[in-house]
């Protein structure tokens, strides 16, 4: 179990925020602390003139908590809310939950190696990070940090497109191999431009976003009035800082600049626009999914976008295995959506995923304490990863086969 330790000393008087019934940190010095980095939470009232604030952290689950006490509410709401009722956001994590393990004994495991390759590109485990847009709002570095996170822990980061950071920014932040996530826009130049740019940064790969004709119903940023920032990627294409006088900014901005005509014929269209390999993210059915492979792309993301598009439909990682059946080895699926635990990164690999990729823990990660809060999401993943590898008789990713693990629908049918 991995324990991580946090001491941070809080003046009352010197305080930017104190005033005379006390030190009332209110959600301004909620703010002050996010962009600090600060692993910590808040006391109510200050009695002396310090106070020392002990966090002990043990699963990723537990820097979402911390997330909530120190971002605004908008912008928490912004990245932990889902589409609607939220159903699919629930059942993204709980869906797990139903999956057992049929763990192998007596087996060498004296050396685990998680060590894995997408595309070519080696992994020091199966566990890479997934685009979440506009970091700064969680951390002053953004994206940079993540990038930085990503190169520390050896994995690969996709980076939004509508990242805080521009791509050249992220690109020279540090030497991690970057893709690049986008969306196919009306003015299909914008996007055009952007992926152009990747691959003069040195981003490895495109991922293609296809589950977003139209932005789905996010009713927290309907509520809060979101305000969609202003992007330095757009400068001088498309214009992001909307501020409606209802609802939210995001889904004004999308409405105005996504192309719902977008369909698989137009793949060929982005392929001639750069060399770099493609993948499609936001496929949830083999139907769709044989058709990516006969539209030629290098791999497939099973995603429903955080569930923050489409609710009830299903979990990802129920849908995971008709997806990989369907593919077979032709090219790689990868899954996104409700890895919480070391565990939920080993069952999707059973269920026949090559790797898994982590959006919000990442986020909360960033604003707990920037980069290194991100490095140590990911690094509390692998090493519970590491040790369900360990429990069930896997020395290598390798060894994980799908007799590993039992579905749910396995269970009712032996019980018949």
């Amino acid at each position: 179990m991995v324990t991580l330790t946090e001491s941070f000393q809080i003046p009352t008087r010197s305080c930017p925020f104190y005033t005379q019934k006390g030190c009332n940190f209110a959600n301004e010095a909620l703010r002050f602390l996010s962009l600090f980095g600060v692993l910590a939470l808040l006391t109510q009232h200050a009695t002396s003139s310090h106070v020392r604030i002990w966090i002990k952290i043990v699963n990723v689950n537990e820097f979402q908590e911390l997330a909530k006490q120190a971002l605004p509410k908008i912008y928490y709401d912004f990245y932990s809310g889902g589409a609607e009722d939220q159903h699919t956001l629930k059942e993204n994590v709980e869906a797990f939950t139903r999956i057992m393990f049929r763990p192998r004994v007596l087996v060498d495991v004296s050396k685990i190696d998680t060590s894995t390759r997408i595309l070519g590109y080696p992994i020091s485990s199966p566990i890479m990070i997934a685009p979440a847009a506009m970091h700064m709002l969680a951390h002053p570095e953004g994206e940079t940090a993540a990038a930085k996170a990503a190169a520390a822990c050896n994995t690969i980061m996709i980076v939004s497109f509508m990242a805080s950071c521009t791509i050249e920014e992220v690109a020279s932040s540090c030497n991690t191999v970057k893709f690049l996530q986008i969306y196919v826009y009306k003015q299909r130049e914008v996007t055009a431009q952007m992926v152009k740019r990747a691959e003069k940064a040195g981003f490895k790969a495109i991922v293609l976003t296809v589950d977003v004709p139209k932005l789905g119903r996010r009713e927290a940023d309907i509520k809060n009035k979101l305000i969609s920032p202003k992007l330095k990627n757009f400068e001088g294409l498309f214009s992001t800082e909307l501020r409606p006088s209802e609802g939210s900014g995001m889904e004004a901005v999308a409405s105005r600049g996504l192309d719902a005509s977008f369909s698989w014929k137009d793949i060929e269209w982005l392929r001639s626009i750069t060399k770099l390999q493609i993948l499609v993210k936001g496929i949830l059915t083999r139907e769709d999914a044989l058709k990516a492979v006969e539209a030629g792309v290098d791999g497939i993301v099973v995603s429903n976008h955080g569930a923050r598009q489409l609710d009830y439909s299903p979990a990802t990682i129920t849908v995971l295995e008709e997806v990989v059946h369907v593919v077979g080895r032709r090219i790689p699926v990868l899954l996104e959506g409700g890895i919480r635990r070391g565990t939920d990164v080993f069952k999707a690999l059973a269920l026949g995923a090559k790797a898994v990729l982590i959006g919000r823990p990442v986020v909360y990660g960033l604003v707990a304490k920037g980069e290194d809060g991100v490095k140590k999401v990911i690094d509390m993943l692998k090493n519970e990863f590491e040790l369900t590898m360990a429990l069930s008789g896997c020395p290598t990713i390798h060894d994980i086969t799908r007799n590993h693990v039992r579905t749910e629908d396995e269970r009712l049918h032996s019980m018949l």
